[in-house]
């Protein structure tokens, strides 16, 4: 089952038991402002007040986060004040190699496991919807390697829903939230017209209007 909510993840946690989620995938704002744009990209001409510039989450949100999943991978784990952990991934970004962007990102996650790098290209074709935006095969490499089948995914800033299309295709249970409705409305289009493409059988997914 595929949940997409529009709406805020701070209230939704709150409503959840106690590690109800076997995985958080999950990659919030690094706080970075205009400097995410200083490569010159695409996103440099969106305006101030979109999702990004909406500042790091705050403890509450790693404590709410902790609690209601049993293990998590979080995305710019160097921004946050984590625990210390010796797994972290590394995604090394090979077709994006330029001086002004970043050759790669880092993601803390809470496994008993060696770190590891992943190569993977960023797509190809198609509209770009998050300034983070992440590859779909690199949301799969992360459940093959840390999540196992029947476990059920976290995502709380779903952006461009690279890890929904990432959660159907492997057959994944994922309830994700997205708060922007600009990127909630885009990143859902995305989606509906991966699933409309079929697979063998019908897609099991639902999409929430905000809470």
């Amino acid at each position: 089952m595929i949940k997409l909510i529009h709406g805020d993840c701070m209230e939704a946690m709150k409503e959840m038991p106690d590690k109800a989620f076997e995985l958080a995938i999950v990659d919030p704002d690094y706080g970075l402002n205009d400097k995410l744009t200083c490569g010159g990209t695409w996103a440099a001409n969106r305006k101030k007040g979109d999702a990004f510039y909406g500042g790091p989450p705050n403890s509450e949100y790693f404590s709410s986060l902790f609690r209601v999943s049993i293990n998590q991978i979080v995305w710019g784990g160097n921004y946050f004040k984590l625990p210390p952990s010796r797994c972290f991934i590394v995604w090394d970004k090979p077709s994006m190699r330029m001086p002004t962007m970043a050759d790669c990102e880092y993601a803390w996650a809470s496994f008993d496991a060696v770190a590891k790098i992943k190569r993977v290209n960023q797509e190809k074709g198609g509209k770009r919807i998050h300034i983070c935006q992440k590859p779909v095969a690199l949301y799969k490499w992360l459940l093959k390697n840390y999540a196992k089948q029947g476990d059920k995914i976290l995502d709380t800033h779903g952006g461009s829903m690279s890890i929904a299309i990432a959660c159907y295709d492997l057959g994944f249970d994922l309830e994700l939230y997205e708060i922007d409705e600009d990127y909630f409305r885009e990143g859902k289009a995305r989606y509906e017209r991966h699933i409309a493409q079929g697979r063998l059988f019908e897609p099991n997914g639902e999409v929430y209007g905000k809470n």
